[in-house]
């Protein structure tokens, strides 16, 4: 059984499953960075609704694809269970490091994170080198002190976690 497993086909299950063995990680933990990312979709060409121009089953940048031979036109283009291949590539640098869900979502948002306390400040309003930084993610500054902690940038992913795992979500 595996977190959100009723949303996808038994192929990506599978792929899933193994792309976690890979990495050293729990599946319902990419699982459940998946949901976060696509709007519990699975889709891999839903499109990011801030406007950034990131697409798929992570929300991969235009220079992420870039940077992974593609573009996010293409890995629009492809099946869920094929732009899990993409995934895998993406997350393969940090196979061995990502010790828990927060830091497997840090590898999505702010790979500088992976590995740092929940109080490590990703966003902060008053950066005056990166002010889009924190306004592009001032939706995860819960307690709205002008600064994005790892904690709070992970709260969205560990509720997507639990939802997953009801019974009605897994398979």
């Amino acid at each position: 059984m595996m977190a959100w497993g009723a949303k996808v086909s038994q192929e990506f299950r599978t792929k899933a499953a193994s792309i976690a063995a890979q990495l050293g990680i729990d599946v319902d933990w990419l699982m459940a960075c998946i949901a976060f990312e696509s709007g519990e979709t699975f889709s891999p060409s839903i499109k990011n609704a801030a406007g950034s121009g990131a697409v798929g089953l992570i929300q991969f940048m235009p220079q992420t694809a870039a940077l992974l031979g593609s573009s996010t036109e293409y890995l629009a283009s492809k099946t869920a269970e094929q732009q899990l291949d993409d995934v895998v590539r993406y997350f393969r640098p940090w196979a061995g490091r990502l010790k828990t869900l927060p830091d497997v979502y840090m590898a999505i948002l702010w790979p500088g994170a992976i590995g740092q306390p929940d109080y490590y400040v990703l966003f902060d309003r008053d950066d005056p080198d990166h002010p889009k930084r924190y306004l592009q993610n001032r939706g995860l500054d819960f307690n709205g002190d002008g600064k994005i902690v790892k904690s709070e940038a992970a709260a969205g992913v560990l509720a997507k976690l639990a939802k997953g795992r009801r019974l009605e979500f897994m398979a």
